[in-house]
């Protein structure tokens, strides 16, 4: 059965304060963590989210009076069969990207990088398009060094993977025919704003090699977001059920989900096959143990951070739900964290000169949320099951 925490209540109520400090100790003790997110842990970046009364949902309906549309049919497949809504997909991912490209990472973001600074992250998996993990230092399944290059098709490198994308990559745009990809730039944001698409320059470039050698023309694609719509295939799919399968395979000892509803097909399998591998994994080792004082009573825990409460299909799935901003309790997870186990937050330095090893210094690690930050940029999409 799912314990619910009241995060506001903690102050006043001891027992969900003692609650939130031994889910902090058991993400402080935990080595093999996956973290798996969704929209909720954006909107302090302020990017809506979308299901909200104040969602991208909401305001594509302010923002269009006109058009017969409703807000999710803007992300479903079936929107391109109708130029009407097609045109206005593309007005609104233009000024969803603006939007994406004048924010920042949240706290939250960045303890996610604090659990790979740590080495306690096995995997991050996001229903996010923004690629706001990458620019905190995560390297993103869509990002062009997680891609072997090599004959034939491109296939995601495990060990590079260190966020999942499931929904694809708002800032890579994709070719209609032969499947290029390309960075999204200003230019593709101008036309798409205009309610069109901008020719693929592949294709564009081989039929106009072909015409100079007096052959027929070819097709020319156009180019649309790399991101994936509801009822569309994942074009990394087969490479993400992989990696999954190789985390699996390692053993995961808590999960954490934060800022989704858990509504989505595909995304509630993924969860429920971590889930299951972890409650295995702890009963297994706790009850090799049982009777030990060294028996890991806190791994194995399955904890969702939102407002808004799981569907009663996870009463047997999830552990604790924590009701509350997921900003403000990875903040609180960290100071519980630092204070329970100082050791964790000091770094041996090595000094040198001239490449020869002075001597050592044991200096803290001062480092906050929204210290970490990286400049690598987002590369490529996703396919099969809808996450």
């Amino acid at each position: 059965m799912t314990v619910t925490l009241d995060f506001e209540s903690s102050t006043s109520d001891s027992s969900t304060r003692r609650a939130l400090s031994d889910i902090s100790l058991a993400v402080a003790k935990c080595k093999k963590i996956v973290v798996v997110t969704g929209a909720g842990i954006s909107c302090s970046c302020g990017i809506p989210d979308f299901r909200s009364s104040d969602g991208l949902y909401a305001l594509v309906k302010q923002q269009y009076p006109d058009v017969v549309l409703k807000g999710r049919d803007l992300f479903d497949a079936s929107l391109f069969r109708d130029s009407t809504s097609t045109s206005v997909f593309y007005t609104f991912i233009s000024q969803l990207k603006r939007s994406i490209d004048s924010a920042s990472p949240a706290p939250t973001h960045n303890f996610i990088k604090t659990l790979e600074a740590k080495q306690k992250l096995l995997r991050s998996y996001t229903q996010n398009i923004d690629g706001l993990e990458e620019r905190v230092g995560l390297r993103g399944s869509s990002s062009r060094d997680a891609k072997s290059t090599g004959k034939g098709k491109s296939k995601l490198k495990v060990k590079e993977v260190r966020n999942v994308q499931l929904h694809g990559d708002i800032h890579r745009v994709r070719c209609t025919f032969c499947s290029a990809e390309f960075p999204c730039i200003e230019e593709h944001l101008k036309v798409f704003s205009k309610g069109m698409a901008p020719d693929c320059p592949e294709c564009f470039a081989r039929s106009a090699a072909r015409v100079a050698r007096s052959a027929r023309a070819l097709k020319v694609g156009t180019l649309r977001p790399a991101i994936v719509l509801y009822d569309e295939p994942h074009p990394l799919g087969d490479d993400i059920a992989t990696i999954q399968t190789a985390d699996i395979a390692r053993k995961p000892d808590m999960l954490i989900i934060m800022g989704t509803s858990l509504k989505v097909h595909g995304l509630k399998k993924l969860v429920k096959d971590f889930a299951k591998t972890i409650r295995t994994t702890s009963s297994s080792s706790n009850s090799a143990g049982s009777s030990s004082k060294t028996s890991k009573s806190w791994t194995g825990k399955v904890i969702i951070v939102n407002k808004t409460p799981p569907g009663s299909e996870w009463s047997d799935i999830i552990d604790y739900h924590v009701a509350g901003e997921t900003d403000r309790w990875v903040e609180r997870v960290l100071e519980d964290w630092k204070k329970m186990r100082p050791s964790d937050w000091e770094v041996q330095q090595t000094l040198t000169t001239e490449g020869e090893v002075e001597g050592f210094k044991v200096v803290k690690d001062n480092s906050s949320l929204g210290a970490t930050k990286s400049k690598e940029k987002g590369d490529l999409p996703v396919k099969r099951l809808l996450f």
